[in-house]
């Protein structure tokens, strides 16, 4: 009904807040009301207007339930060929300003109240000062007996922004493998100077004419800070097609003008081809034989674009793990299979397996048969039967660097975070110790990638932090000297060994992914680099440690 009654500017917020409420998992169960998601998505396709596509986009990037998904993304496509758009220059054109006045700023009068809305990197703020100018922590009387509408308003409008600000941090995110390209004048109104999407742009760097700029002290600048006011078209950089010189003079260049990212482009991580993938020719097994939590992959996987379906512990056959490249004609597989060998210890009530074990990464053409295989394990082959017209997989080094590094990226993410080898508490190795092997090769071997980016990073941070004196990074860890031990945390994994003996200590991160970060880091969003600067801190000081339960280990 609310999509039949008059506008309100409530009620785009409330039906986007009741899909995603609605499909939110329970034990079990699944989605809780897929129904209520649905005429929720309905109601929101019977109303007009910008702040409508915004929100529609937005559901298009949190939500993975796959029959919902698909009916946003049919009303997206249908609203864009409407207004005779893309795609994606109608979302471009539909993110709103939510009230803000300038980039990240807005400010408004409440009485004597002066209230200001301020974009602090992924976090909106809401200050109040009074009439003298003087900052005050909470809301003031005056205002909440006053102005209680204005208000209501205003801390809806950050917490629109905040959501917002994930989703728009996510599109952009997806822009490498786009390929997209801007007219400059578009691209200074969409992106820099928009209220709301210049607070992201203007942390990234981007190439105009193919002179790669960053945005500080109000201008467009060159890496020698030479101003840039105008171009013709524009990209977003990627640091792969570019030499190492460059690569690290664009780190300095952000540190020294305080910039940090909304993720990581200039400290991203680079998969070249190595000479292992040329001698297998068509496919590489660099992030094979890993054992991941399937629940956690499965969200991870549908949060970067890929299409991937749960296994089950039956008779029962799936796809690979997909992601489609329709700019490049291409579509990458990530081989996977379940991992179990008992029902109920290996497995949810519902039969899902637990776990899975990853295989090799193929590359095909976008329209070639869906390989298939049995859920339990097994080859592949083309087609649910296997007898689809078999398509041969490409030859890897015919994959565009670009294509190739982004979607390595995402399966070493899907690796770093939902492997069993990073759980602190499977020291035992799991059921039965069956993964007592892969969680130590795993939790104290080599580096990926990643963590090899994590490495670099921290050997520029440590020797500013506090704690630089009792810290070191020597190969695969960070060396931390307490006044009990001294300790050894693995940049990959973050599990930590101490002296003598190398001795295991378990120590668990809080699963708070808001709590506040140990240092200064030059992008958001790497929570193990977070966690190992956090764990060092507290080391660092082992005097000061209460926890019982780390205090027995010591």
């Amino acid at each position: 009904m609310l999509g039949m009654l008059p506008a309100h500017p409530d009620t785009v917020r409330a039906l986007g807040a009741l899909v995603e409420s609605s499909l939110r998992k329970a034990s079990g169960i699944g989605p809780r009301n897929p129904k209520a998601a649905n005429a929720a998505v309905g109601a929101l396709t019977r109303l007009d207007g910008e702040p409508v596509l915004a929100e529609l986009a937005r559901l298009a990037r949190r939500v993975t339930y796959k029959p919902v998904l698909r009916l946003i993304e049919s009303v997206l496509e249908h609203r864009a060929e409407t207004l005779g758009l893309s795609r994606e220059e109608m979302e471009e054109l539909a993110v709103p300003a939510y009230g803000l006045t300038e980039v990240g700023r807005m400010e408004r009068k409440l009485g004597d109240v002066t209230a200001v809305v301020e974009v602090r990197g992924v976090k909106t703020v809401l200050i109040w000062s009074s009439s003298a100018g003087k900052v005050v922590k909470s809301v003031p009387v005056a205002v909440r007996r006053g102005h209680a509408e204005e208000l209501k308003e205003l801390k809806a409008a950050v917490k629109d922004v905040d959501k917002m600000l994930s989703a728009q941090s996510e599109r952009l995110d997806r822009q490498f493998l786009a390929g997209r390209v801007w007219p400059y004048v578009g691209w200074r109104e969409r992106f820099l100077d928009h209220p709301l999407v210049g607070t992201l742009a203007r942390r990234l760097l981007w190439t105009v004419d193919g002179t790669a700029v960053g945005f500080a002290d109000g201008e467009l600048r060159t890496l020698s800070d030479d101003p840039v006011r105008d171009g013709g078209e524009v990209r977003l950089w990627h640091p792969v097609g570019c030499g190492p010189a460059e690569v690290v003079a664009w780190r300095d260049w952000l540190e020294r003008h305080a910039i940090i990212q909304p993720f990581k482009q200039a400290h991203r991580e680079v998969y070249l081809l190595t000479d292992a993938e040329r001698a297998t020719g068509t496919y590489s097994t660099r992030f094979a034989g890993h054992v991941l939590r399937q629940h956690q992959f499965h969200s991870l996987a549908a949060g970067r674009g890929w299409r991937n379906r749960l296994r089950l512990m039956v008779d029962d056959s799936a796809p690979p793990a997909t992601r489609e490249l329709p700019r490049w004609g291409l579509r990458a597989e990530y081989w996977i299979h379940g991992e179990a060998h008992a029902f109920g210890a290996d497995t949810t009530d519902s039969g899902s397996f637990l776990r899975l074990s990853t295989d090799q990464v193929r590359f095909y053409p976008i329209d070639a048969p869906q390989n298939w295989a049995a859920c339990f394990g097994g080859d592949y082959r083309m087609g649910p039967s296997g007898r689809a017209a078999r398509v041969k997989p490409l030859p890897i080094a015919d994959i565009p660097p670009l294509v190739l590094s982004e979607v390595l990226r995402d399966i070493d993410l899907f690796v770093g975070v939902a492997s069993v080898g990073n759980d602190p508490t499977w020291q035992d190795g799991g059921p039965e110790g069956r993964y007592r092997e892969y969680w130590a090769s795993y939790g104290f071997g080599e580096l990926s990638q990643s963590a090899e980016t994590r490495r670099m990073l921290l050997e520029r941070l440590v020797p500013r932090l506090a704690i630089a004196d009792r810290c070191t990074v020597e190969g695969r860890f960070l060396h931390v000297t307490g006044s009990r031990r001294t300790y050894k945390i693995h940049l990959g994994s973050g599990n930590i060994l101490m002296t003598p003996n190398d001795q295991y200590l378990c120590i668990v991160p809080k699963a708070d992914p808001a709590a506040p970060q140990a240092g200064y880091l030059p992008f958001e969003g790497d929570r193990m680099t977070a966690v190992i600067l956090s764990k060092a801190v507290l080391l660092a000081d082992d005097a000061s440690i209460t926890d019982p339960a780390i205090l027995s280990q010591l």
